[in-house]
């Protein structure tokens, strides 16, 4: 019988998805599922990129370059612009999703058994993406306790060696909804500098911040161009998930090249969905994306209301993004998602939930913790977390 790679069995289940069939399950038997589980915003794309994709008068659906039209990546430089982040389209790499952008550059940056130091708990796909590069990830744990603030830079400086060729962060933080300050990001930035590593940044949530703390790109200070990659994507800014299309950004032109030739080995971004993007980004209403974040405001109030009224846990509080680490006091989260969804439901709805254990690399960390996406309207969350409230207790005994 034929066998399956080392590398392919390796590659962990997501734990955003793999309770899926469990969930398909409790739908059979009539259960409302409310799905906290994945980043999914429920919120209504812009009708100019809708109506861009259903009015295009096409007789024939090409290919697009392989680095994304020139007028799509003139709008993304127009895009950042705005955010005091100055680049050329010979910057950009377009890619399918953020995904894409982080498969071109770890393989761009590492060769097989190379480390990328990554803060955990992190976006989970980021071991996915590692192991398929065959790349090690090297984790610096971050803490409930502390909000899941950055760890001391020490801890990232002992963990630096000859194979070390980067150190990735997720700002605003997937999965805990941390946003980390313009200090935090430059000495992190400082410390790639002085060893000659890569800094890389995915800010797919930039706009998605509720506390006073201003955003702050890696790509905004000049000093850091030779090392910073900045990972981006249009699928939450404006609810185009199923778009797939992000981009890969740097001053770092040899870089850029080095991405180019992975781009050109899969031909092209899809071009129906540029379409939708390039149209969100430019012709989409000034106030989109203002009301998205007001609409995520109330939703992150609601969430933090009603996790406040759950005895015995503890929640991270999400400063920006849209999710938050919730620690139980139980011993397997795994076990307890799937028995909501198995064997518990208040009138008639339950809920999907992402055992936290997949966010992280260190083995047996976060097994009594789980993230929610604020996803749902305000009403849904709160019948959401109720179902936990009462899903926990039931749970417990």
């Amino acid at each position: 019988m034929p066998s399956i790679s080392k590398k392919g069995n390796k590659i962990p289940p997501s734990p955003i998805r793999k309770l899926v069939p469990y969930a398909d399950d409790a739908k059979k038997r009539g259960i409302e599922i409310l799905y906290l589980n994945i980043g999914q915003p429920d919120i209504k794309s812009p009708v100019e990129s809708l109506n861009a994709v259903k009015e295009a008068d096409l007789d024939l659906l090409k290919y697009e370059y392989s680095q994304g039209s020139l007028e799509f990546r003139n709008n993304v430089c127009n895009y950042y612009k705005k955010h005091n982040i100055y680049v050329s389209p010979d910057d950009i790499i377009t890619t399918v999703g953020a995904s894409e952008a982080l498969s071109f550059t770890m393989n761009s940056i590492c060769d097989p058994g190379d480390e990328v130091i990554i803060p955990e708990p992190f976006y989970a796909n980021y071991n996915g993406f590692a192991l398929a590069s065959n790349i090690n990830v090297i984790p610096i744990t971050s803490k409930i306790e502390d909000n899941f603030a950055l760890p001391p830079i020490n801890e990232f400086e002992k963990k630096i060696n000859s194979k070390t060729k980067a150190i990735l962060l997720c700002n605003p933080c997937n999965p805990t909804g941390y946003v980390y300050s313009k200090e935090e990001i430059i000495n992190i930035a400082n410390l790639a500098k002085k060893n000659d590593l890569f800094i890389v940044v995915d800010e797919v949530y930039r706009e998605f911040i509720y506390s006073d703390t201003k955003h702050f790109s890696i790509l905004e200070d000049e000093k850091f161009w030779e090392n910073a990659i900045l990972i981006d994507s249009v699928s939450k800014r404006y609810s185009l998930c199923g778009a797939r299309v992000g981009f890969i950004v740097s001053k770092n032109s040899e870089f850029i090249q080095t991405c180019l030739k992975f781009a050109l080995t899969r031909l092209s971004p899809p071009t129906l969905a540029l379409i939708a993007a390039n149209h969100a980004i430019k012709n989409s209403r000034e106030d989109y994306i203002e009301n998205v974040i007001k609409e995520y405001s109330k939703r992150r109030e609601v969430v933090i209301n009603e996790l406040s009224q759950i005895d015995n846990i503890k929640f991270s509080n999400p400063m920006g993004a849209f999710y938050s680490i919730i620690k139980l006091p139980i011993e397997n989260s795994e076990d307890f998602a799937k028995f909501l969804l198995t064997d518990f439901s208040y009138k008639n709805q339950s809920v999907m939930l992402s055992p936290a254990s997949g966010f992280y690399s260190s083995e047996n960390y976060g097994k009594d913790e789980l993230r929610i996406a604020f996803v749902l309207n305000s009403e849904k969350l709160k019948n959401a977390i109720k179902i936990i409230k009462l899903g926990l207790k039931e749970f417990i005994g």
